[in-house]
C-alpha cells in the first residue's frame, strides 16, 4: 500500500488500515523506527492515567470570586502587554 507525503509532512492511512486498527479521528499512535529504517506504528489504547493531573482535587479549596477577577485581569495585562506596537484592537 502505499500513501504520498503533504508538503507539511502529513500522510492519510488508507481506509483499509483505519478499519482493521480501528482508528478514526482523535486516535493516537505511537511510532517506532527500527534500525533498518522500518517505521513500525502502534494504535495508543485510551488510559485514564494520560488524563492524571487534568482536575483539580476535590480537596483543594475554592477560589474567591475576587481570586478569579485578579486572575484574569493578570492574564489579560499580560496578554495585551505582549501584543506588538499597531497590533490590532478591539472598539468598544
Amino acid at each position: 500500500m502505499f500513501v504520498t507525503l503533504t508538503s507539511k509532512g502529513q500522510v492519510t492511512l488508507p481506509k483499509e488500515i483505519r478499519d482493521r486498527l480501528g482508528l478514526d479521528a482523535g486516535s493516537i499512535l505511537d511510532f517506532e523506527i527500527q534500525a533498518d529504517n522500518t517505521i513500525i506504528a502502534r494504535h495508543v489504547q485510551p488510559d485514564a492515567r494520560r488524563i492524571r493531573g487534568l482536575l483539580k482535587s476535590p480537596h483543594a479549596a475554592a477560589l474567591s470570586v475576587e481570586q478569579m477577577d485578579e486572575a484574569i485581569s493578570r492574564h489579560l495585562r499580560e496578554q495585551h502587554a505582549a501584543a506588538p506596537p499597531g497590533g490590532k484592537t478591539t472598539g468598544q
